[in-house]
């Protein structure tokens, strides 16, 4: 297994998502400008995946890095793009803004993964992927057995062969990714929204990480945006925020304000804190937002913040926090493999 710090992931890196039109329609060259500021702050991680804008967000991110050198790539399988498809119902609400006859195809077989690798390749228009992700498999009721039959089988030839560095599954919940670490030989996940500075119920999985050589990228870092400014009307997992998660929020916000320190700084460097962690993805369709964040992770933080938010009931005994050494695996049923 490799281990999570020899893979070229930069400390920040950036989800492309946005650049997919997520949300809302940006041009080539808005994309662009979040590209190159990500770029210009030291940023040389990418995520993509065909979902994003169905083909968009890696035909946008292909085009700027050619020429360039020093990134790493990471896309995903499972979501094939055809012409001939109907769309499928998990097209509707899905929030990308584009246009165009690409329909979504649900494919996690061995076939389907290597074709999606292959497509791709295609669209981004690079001569190497570098991580493969099985794309969000619980949203369609895809289990661990099959995808251990189909999509482990391909990425673990791919993987064999040299033609990518590793691979793992990206998803929003860390129940399945823990079944998938337990079941095979996974190098890397992305986990979106589930260990962050306002909820660590996934610390089974991530210690799990930590002990077998797993890195983990972490997405969502700031909860839909709730943990960029916590109000009311305010999103959490794509939708409003429930009031007790906002009340959760701001208390969040107001220990981080009597230390002087931007809620965001905190988050981001505290899921940058645990030993698992390779990366945490940032991600906005205004360059500006990107180098604020850049920032963010660079704000000094006082030991007595963390302390403090952890006296009050608002990290998990367990979660590290910045600035202290903490051995994997303390949570319960980390080290059940």
């Amino acid at each position: 297994m490799t281990e999570p710090s020899a893979f070229p992931f930069t400390r920040i890196g950036l989800g492309t998502g946005t650049q997919g039109n997520l949300r809302r329609a940006v041009s080539d060259a808005q994309a662009e400008s979040v590209f190159q500021a990500a770029w210009d702050g030291g940023v040389r991680y990418f995520d993509t995946a065909p979902w994003y804008g169905r083909g968009l967000s890696e035909e946008r991110l292909g085009r700027f890095l050619q020429g360039k050198s020093g990134w790493t790539v990471s896309t995903k399988v499972g979501r094939l793009l055809s012409a001939d498809a109907p769309p499928h119902p998990s097209q509707e609400g899905a929030g990308f803004e584009v246009q165009g006859g690409l329909n979504v195809v649900y494919d996690y077989s061995y076939d389907g993964v290597m074709r999606s690798h292959e497509e791709s390749l295609k669209r981004l228009g690079l001569d190497r992927i570098d991580t493969l992700f099985i794309h969000d498999p619980d949203v369609v009721g895809v289990g661990v057995p099959e995808l251990m039959k189909g999509a482990y089988q391909a990425l673990s030839e791919l993987r064999e062969q040299g033609v990518i560095r590793g691979f793992g599954a990206g998803m929003n919940e860390w129940q399945m990714p823990l079944e998938l670490l337990r079941a095979g030989t996974f190098d890397t996940f992305l986990l979106a929204g589930r260990y962050t500075l306002l909820e660590q119920a996934s610390l089974p999985f991530m210690d799990g990480c930590a002990r077998r050589g797993a890195g983990v990228v972490i997405g969502g870092v700031f909860n839909s945006g709730l943990l960029a400014n916590p109000r009311p009307g305010a999103n959490y997992n794509y939708s409003a925020v429930p009031e007790d998660v906002l009340g959760r929020a701001l208390r969040l916000q107001a220990v981080c304000g009597d230390f002087g320190v931007p809620l965001s700084a905190a988050a981001l460097q505290f899921a940058l804190a645990h030993p698992a962690v390779a990366s945490v993805l940032v991600a906005d369709h205004k360059p500006e937002r990107i180098r604020q964040n850049m920032l963010a992770a660079e704000v000094a933080i006082p030991q007595a913040l963390w302390e403090t938010l952890r006296a009050e009931g608002l990290i998990e005994d367990g979660a590290p926090v910045p600035g202290t050494e903490s051995a994997p695996a303390t949570s319960k049923d980390s080290d059940s493999f």
